[in-house]
């Protein structure tokens, strides 16, 4: 399987981006630089980090033991709410991009809305803003964005961010979320695609994993295919983005493995009928970012 079979999606300013991408969340760099290397031999060519998760060095080393030309692989990464404000973000850029080892990056987003310091996101989105009119990043955008969150922001910007990266899952399908990035013109990004955060420890008690749903086993032993890319494969014919995460060589292929088939309006039905309204990871409003502790070293 190669990389042409991966559908590209049209961001709001015309940059072409892989539909499904490659995350790297939680990933220890130690592992970082060998899963995305599996990930590139696989097929995938949109590689998602971040400031925080301290592995943005090890996926630049892996793109370039890859071969790969540079153009031909999509990097996302985020920006920190430590680095939030205008000079600061504009920084954040030197960071990520010495780290990566690029000069350029496809998407720069924010990682949290942090209401709590809303003035300090404007001023680091406005450095976004900075970033894409010099050409340093090809598209901008925001995560953990809420409707509420984005209607400021669009008030208070120029730039319409091109992707809402969320938490968005069959058990957590964020309809309000959905509808405000689509009337904006964003594309909206689903991380945790396959509802990993359904399962992962320390996250709460009581909590269902998607991979073992019945609806969603049904439907894939329908198709020969496993929950998971029934999942990935409900996010792409919605048209959204999925960014799965694996350190495992088989799930990275298993999770790559999601275009020869198709499911029917009926079988979208019963899973977008999944939805539980209940959020599995932080709360973008409850949660304070900078309670975490997180500051991004330099390059």
């Amino acid at each position: 399987m190669v990389a042409m079979t991966i559908p590209p999606l049209a961001l709001n300013n015309g940059v072409e981006m892989p539909a499904l991408g490659f995350g790297v969340f939680q990933s220890p760099p130690e592992e970082t630089a060998e899963a995305v290397e599996t990930a590139l031999r696989t097929g995938y060519r949109h590689i998602d980090t971040a400031a925080a998760y301290g592995n943005e060095r090890e996926v630049g080393e892996a793109i370039r033991r890859s071969g790969l030309d540079r153009s031909e692989v999509f990097i996302e990464t985020k920006v920190w709410v430590s680095d939030y404000g205008y000079e600061q973000t504009l920084h954040a850029f030197d960071k990520a991009a010495g780290k990566l080892g690029v000069e350029q990056i496809d998407l720069l987003i924010l990682h949290q809305p942090a209401p709590k310091v809303f003035d300090a996101t404007i001023a680091a989105y406005r450095a976004l803003e900075k970033l894409l009119s010099d050409g340093l990043v090809r598209s901008v955008g925001v995560s953990n964005f809420m409707p509420w969150h984005l209607a400021p922001l669009l008030e208070r910007t120029d730039v319409v961010p091109a992707v809402n990266q969320v938490e968005l899952h069959p058990y957590f399908t964020q309809p309000q979320v959905q509808e405000a990035d689509a009337e904006h013109g964003i594309l909206t990004q689903a991380w945790s695609p396959i509802g990993g955060i359904t399962f992962y420890p320390g996250w709460g008690e009581h909590r269902r994993s998607t991979l073992a749903d019945p609806v969603l086993r049904e439907i894939a032993d329908s198709h020969g295919k496993t929950p998971a890319q029934v999942m990935l494969r409900w996010h792409l014919q919605q048209g959204r983005s999925a960014i799965p995460k694996s350190t495992n060589p088989a799930r990275i292929a298993e999770n790559f493995d999601v275009f020869d088939f198709e499911l029917s309006a009926g079988e979208i039905t019963r899973i977008d009928a999944l939805d539980t309204g209940v959020r599995h990871g932080p709360d973008p409003d409850e949660r304070d970012p900078l309670s975490l502790g997180i500051t991004i070293p330099e390059a």
